[in-house]
């Protein structure tokens, strides 16, 4: 704060003092909302609120404004207006006010007068050019949807557990991290105008987040891997002694992996969680998009593989069955393994590929949503649904792991 103390003196008899307090809580009381200037526009709260006085000093006149350096508490959107503000009884507003500089990290701000001041940040709408309402809608129904039979799927695997395998195991795992982090990224998107004047709770569920979706991702690899073991291998991996070892390895992987990356990302910056849309802030993006490219590769290659083992195997079963006759019921099988084969497709996450190429396109951006909201809908569906339809063929059973 800079202020001219020494004037202030002068008009009161050589004696004056001047009294600084911020307030870290107080900025989820008194909601940038309140700033009433353009209603079309989404309000951040940019710095602690601050309150300056001039305490038992009968003329409080000043000869000079007052500024004040601020720092930011959230990032900076490049196409947002700062605001420098007071409290005026009910709502903020700028009377006096105006905003000197800034940068990156910090404001300053100029008042004619003394009171309660923070600094407010206006962005466009998300109904604006960023946002669509009807993806909106058709995201949150979607991931509802998804969330349901996230919770079908976990339901049937616990009561249907007479056989259970490393592959089953995997399978729940990759459930669990999914319902998790679709839940808590619905509940946060929800409630995100309350939470984002909450810094410290919008790190934390960033973090969450981060950790969730990183998990998802690990048992999609692990998935991924176990299903080409056994299909190159054509054998079922047992609940054995040796298959009890490798679930616990399994399970230390799936959940040790995106700590470690979230504990390494949050190390290194340990201001990159709590964005405007309670996430990783843009310079941080690569503490997800780094390991999620490199397992969506990964699994991309890997159903490569399996799809030239599917096919191979199965030219091979047509063979057979044209010289013993038996066409109609081969085809039929080869239909539903083509069919739980592109489905194994987004079960695996490779449809998560689309998401890189989304920004120009609202088709793509749509039909991105609808594959990775589904994919509980798609695990039930293949493991749970039609399950059964295929257990007399040892190749799928095999090559599925059911």
């Amino acid at each position: 704060m800079d202020i001219d103390l020494i004037q202030i003196s002068k008009n009161n008899n050589g004696s004056a003092a001047v009294a600084f307090m911020s307030y870290t809580n107080l900025s989820s009381i008194l909601h940038p909302s309140l700033f009433n200037q353009t209603n079309d526009t989404v309000k951040t709260m940019m710095s602690a609120v601050i309150s300056v006085t001039l305490p038992r000093t009968a003329n409080q006149t000043l000869t000079t404004p007052v500024n004040f350096t601020m720092k930011h508490i959230a990032e900076i959107d490049p196409k947002g207006t700062l605001s420098c503000v007071y409290w005026k009884n009910t709502e903020w507003v700028e009377d006096g006010c105006s905003l000197l500089q800034t940068n990156n990290s910090h404001s300053v701000c100029s008042c004619v007068h003394l009171s309660t001041f923070a600094l407010i940040m206006q962005t466009e709408a998300l109904a604006g050019e960023d946002s669509d309402p009807v993806i909106d809608v058709l995201d949150t129904v979607a991931v509802a949807v998804g969330l349901v039979f996230l919770s079908l799927t976990l339901l049937t695997f616990a009561l249907c557990h007479r056989n259970p395998r490393v592959t089953n195991t995997a399978r729940i795992n990759l459930c669990i991290s999914l319902l998790l982090a679709h839940l808590l990224f619905l509940l946060t998107q929800k409630f995100l105008h309350n939470i984002r004047s909450q810094q410290l709770l919008c790190a934390v569920l960033a973090g969450m987040l981060h950790f969730f979706f990183l998990s998802a991702f690990v048992w999609m690899f692990i998935d991924a891997a176990l299903l080409f073991i056994s299909m190159k291998n054509l054998t079922k991996i047992r609940s054995n002694e040796k298959a009890g070892l490798l679930w616990k390895l399994l399970v230390v992987i799936g959940y040790a992996v995106p700590l470690f990356v979230v504990g390494v990302s949050a190390g290194v910056v340990p201001g990159g969680y709590g964005s405007e849309r309670c996430w990783l802030k843009t310079g941080f993006l690569w503490s997800f998009l780094g390991p999620v490219a490199f397992i969506l590769t990964a699994n991309t290659i890997l159903f490569i593989c399996i799809l030239i083992i599917i096919i191979s195997t199965l030219t091979n079963m047509k063979s057979k069955s044209l010289k013993i006759k038996r066409p109609e019921s081969e085809h039929r099988f080869i239909v539903s393994v083509a069919l739980k084969t592109m489905i194994q497709f987004i079960i695996l996450g490779c449809s998560w590929i689309l998401g890189f190429f989304t920004q120009d396109s609202k088709a793509l951006e749509i039909i991105f949503l609808f594959l990775n909201s589904q994919q509980g809908t798609f695990i039930f569906l293949v493991y749970c649904v039609l399950n059964q339809e295929v257990s007399h063929h040892r190749f799928y059973l095999s090559a599925m792991a059911n």
